[in-house]
């Protein structure tokens, strides 16, 4: 079963940064391997929107409203994508998950959910 934790979030003033992370794992122990990932925003009242995202490959999109302030990246090694997001204002407030396309060998490539974190920024 692969499992997706997403941490990171927290209570930050208008201004500031955080890293958010997302950890892959089996629990079989069986190797696997994230092909593109996700990150969403849902804000209180709203419906999940697309932040960024980054494929197999390492290409990066972002939605327009964080380009240039919001950094994806990913670690093969340690299975973890992340997304770093600095200049925070109070519009970035809000329920951060990851979604991923993880390939393992029973189940060929599937899409999983992290747990997703809060992100609160002070104005």
């Amino acid at each position: 079963q692969v499992e997706l934790v997403d941490t990171g979030g927290g209570l930050v003033q208008a201004g500031g940064s955080l890293t958010l992370h997302c950890a892959a794992s089996v629990t079989s122990g069986s190797i696997f391997r994230i092909n593109h990932a996700t990150w969403y925003r849902q804000a209180p009242g709203e419906q999940h929107e697309m932040v960024a995202s980054i494929t197999d490959g390492g290409e990066a999109n972002y939605a327009d409203y964080v380009k240039g302030r919001f950094t994806i990246s990913r670690n093969r090694f340690k299975n973890t994508v992340y997304l770093q997001m600095d200049s925070l204002t109070s519009a970035d407030t809000g329920v951060y998950s990851c979604n991923a396309a993880v390939w393992t060998p029973v189940h060929g490539t599937r899409n999983y959910w992290g747990q997703g974190t809060q992100v609160t920024v002070s104005s």
